[in-house]
């Protein structure tokens, strides 16, 4: 499962890929900040845990179903670095100070319902795995994964926005991750194998959560919106709809994609690449609208 060659050069060597053109040809911009695999042998010895336990952070495999969109010619922006080592769907200060051996006393942190339960910048706990490090970081090195890992990730990204509205009127941001299998939410009903979030229209115009909701439900899907995730970070940073920048946060049940143990790649990634295909062409094919703000509101 090779990874598409990278087409432009990255801001760190471990930071993320750029597939496509910088100054994107057309309004849509992917993100796909969960799917790294580049574990390190500095992370992995300071880990507690085996490597397996802390794969189970990533959105294992989610970077497959944008290939096809690579290859179209689409700006896509893939994390490297492992969600083990920087979350980029968390706000940089959105750090357990447990975590830290040696925080500054005017160091400005933000808690969070995500960071109390284990998964903030820096994860620290999984179900089944109380600590997954040995002890704290160095103050130096939280701000060194800041400074070359997060901070560069969201600049590229702001950039790609800000210049594909100049272009184009408009710009989308699809965040794309992936989920466990949800529960049923009622006795008798399915349980959706798609989430669209959109921060309950912070981010995003309807309009576009529909159009994306219908493609997905055109292709058989089960899609819900903004139960049980609404978005994080990523599109609560980047979406401005009263300015012309739309972000949506896409969750995809991995069951669609992966074998039955969820670990490798299974018989539906063609199928959920043409879903994701369907999707990202009919948001990028969608003309902007005066209305957009006034239906985000």
């Amino acid at each position: 499962m090779d990874q598409p060659a990278p087409c432009f050069p990255t801001f760190s060597e471990t930071a993320f890929d750029l597939y496509g053109p910088a100054l994107p040809d057309r309004p849509i911009i992917l993100s796909v900040p969960h799917a790294g695999r580049a574990y390190d042998a500095d992370l992995l010895s300071a880990a507690r845990v085996q490597p397996e336990i802390l794969r189970r952070l990533e959105d294992r495999w989610v970077d497959l179903l944008a290939h096809p969109l690579i290859a179209r010619g689409f700006s896509v922006v893939i994390a490297r670095a492992p969600r083990a080592l920087v979350d980029l769907n968390r706000h940089e200060r959105e750090i357990d100070p447990g975590m830290i051996a040696d925080l500054p006393r005017d160091a400005t942190l933000q808690s969070s319902a995500k960071l109390r339960g284990g998964l903030g910048l820096f994860p620290r706990r999984l179900p089944g795995a109380h600590e997954l490090w040995r002890g704290p970081m160095r103050w130096a090195e939280a701000r060194r994964r800041i400074e070359t890992l997060h901070r560069p990730y969201h600049a590229m990204l702001a950039d790609m926005l800000a210049a594909a509205r100049q272009a184009h009127g408009h710009a989308i941001l699809i965040d794309l991750h992936s989920m466990p299998p949800l529960a049923p939410p009622a006795a008798g009903q399915p349980a959706p194998n798609m989430v669209l979030g959109d921060r309950f229209g912070r981010s995003a115009s309807t309009r576009l959560m529909t159009l994306a909701a219908d493609v997905a439900t055109g292709h058989g899907l089960i899609v819900a919106q903004n139960h049980p995730y609404a978005g994080d970070h990523m599109v609560d940073r980047h979406g401005r709809p009263e300015q012309g920048i739309h972000a949506l946060q896409v969750e995809i049940d991995r069951a669609l994609y992966l074998d039955v143990t969820l670990d490798r790649p299974g018989p539906g990634v063609a199928r959920m690449q043409a879903v994701v295909t369907r999707m990202v062409e009919a948001l990028a094919a969608e003309l902007p609208r005066s209305d957009y703000a006034l239906a985000a509101e």
